[in-house]
Formats: C-alpha cells, sequence, structure tokens
C-alpha cells in the first residue's frame, strides 16, 4: 500500500498540473501564446540556426489558427486605405516584440502595394496572411545552374552605405497568389524562398515572425533586388560557360 501511494501521488500532482496547463492556454490570449511559443521555440537559436522540426510545427500550428480578430485588426481600418493615388500605397509595420532572439509584428497593405524583393539573412521566418488577397513571388540563390536560371542582381546602395554590384544567379522557389484563410509559409536561412516580394491584391495583413531579427550591428540588415530573366542580359554567352556568380 505505501508503494501505491507513493506512486499515486505524482501521478496526481501530474493530472492536476495539465488540468491547470489547459486551464491557462485557454485563459491566455492568442498574442500571447504566440509569444511564449516563439520563446521556446527560438530560445536555442541564433544566426543561422533552425529550429527543431518539432518545435517549428508547433509554431506553425499555432500561427495557423490566428486570425486579424486575434490582433484587433479590420480591413475597413485606416492602415489599409490608400489616401493618396499619386504615389504608391503606405505599407505601415505594427510592432508587437522584438528581443535578440525573434521579432513579432504585422505588415498591413493596401491594395496594390508591394513590398519589394528582399532577403532574410541567417533568419528562419514564418509568415501568415490573416485576411486579403496577396501574389508572392520567393528565390534561392543557387550553387549549381538549374534548368531555368533568373539572374537577381544587387542594388548599389543596400541601405547600409555599402556599394555592392554583379549579378547573381537564382531560381524561383514560389510565383503564386494566396487567399485567407490560407497555412502559415516558412523560409530558412538557405532555402525555402528567402528572398520574396509581396504585391497586395486587395487590402492585406501579413502576420510575420522572424528569427533572429534583423541586426544591422551583426549584419543581418535587409537588402533589396532587382530580379531579370536570364535571357535579357545572357547574351550569346555558351551554356557551359555560365557561372552562379556572374
Amino acid at each position: 500500500m505505501r508503494i501505491e501511494k507513493n506512486v499515486s501521488e505524482p501521478r496526481g500532482r501530474e493530472y492536476s498540473d495539465s488540468k491547470k496547463n489547459r486551464r491557462r492556454q485557454r485563459m491566455i490570449s492568442p498574442v500571447q501564446r504566440l509569444y511564449e511559443t516563439c520563446k521556446e521555440t527560438f530560445a536555442n537559436c541564433g544566426p543561422g540556426v533552425v529550429p527543431s522540426a518539432e518545435k517549428i510545427e508547433r509554431l506553425k500550428e499555432v500561427l495557423d489558427t490566428m486570425a486579424a480578430a486575434d490582433v484587433g485588426l479590420r480591413p475597413n481600418m485606416p492602415y489599409f486605405k490608400s489616401t493618396r493615388y499619386d504615389r504608391p500605397p503606405t505599407i505601415t509595420y505594427l510592432h508587437l516584440h522584438e528581443c535578440d532572439k525573434f521579432s513579432i509584428g504585422i505588415f498591413c497593405l493596401p491594395p496594390s502595394a508591394v513590398i519589394p524583393l528582399h532577403d532574410h539573412p541567417g533568419m528562419t521566418v514564418f509568415s501568415k496572411l490573416l485576411f486579403g488577397e496577396m501574389h508572392i513571388k520567393s528565390y534561392d540563390w543557387v550553387d549549381n545552374l538549374p534548368a531555368e536560371p533568373t539572374p537577381v542582381a544587387k542594388p548599389l546602395d543596400n541601405g547600409v552605405g555599402e556599394s555592392t554590384t554583379g549579378i547573381r544567379l537564382a531560381k524561383v522557389k514560389m510565383n503564386s497568389a494566396f487567399r485567407a484563410p490560407c497555412k502559415t509559409s516558412i523560409l530558412y536561412p538557405a532555402d525555402g524562398g528567402n528572398m520574396h516580394c509581396f504585391k497586395a491584391k486587395t487590402a492585406c495583413a501579413v502576420l510575420d515572425v522572424l528569427g533572429p531579427p534583423y541586426c544591422d550591428p551583426e549584419g543581418r540588415h535587409c537588402q533589396y533586388y532587382y530580379d531579370f530573366p536570364f535571357s535579357s542580359i545572357s547574351g550569346n554567352c555558351n551554356r557551359k560557360e555560365r557561372n552562379p556568380s556572374i
């Protein structure tokens, strides 16, 4: 009887703790749940370090269930309206959280707004379309020549005072339209479409999680790119002479 009692007591506490955890999960807000999941997901990560598959799936599941109402957004809010017709629509970024491990924020795009082609150096990025319809095109750099390469050229000014020139080959990872509700998209430091651009077909809200966040002092700044069809600059190059680093 003594042994049975000793065994049953931890089980009782475990059951009680499990009930408390479930009750707490029901009580906390979706944003708080997202924060706590991000904190766990990126706890042991850094630049170029991808969370485990289990942690990625857990965070994806949390994001998949999130909706615009969870963050207090509606398509008729001023963030999603174009007030000027003589200039590109203004994109608003709503900052929710940032630490040295991850950042959480929301991009609010009026119709026809564009987030240009940009990269996420050393980052794992989760993007959840909360509402609206948008077109996403993404690329990965290539080490070996693909069947249909696409040169991606860096602008001369990358935003941190450095001048960069040259053209490098990339391959298209995604080129599709998405309409909410849809699943969360994930990109990784070296694949999954690390460079991407968004074009809003309607008013859109995109919830973004970056791990780790951009950090200029550590070299994780956002660089923007122009993309060109290979045929427009390849000239008469022999296929064997094409180099991914041209």
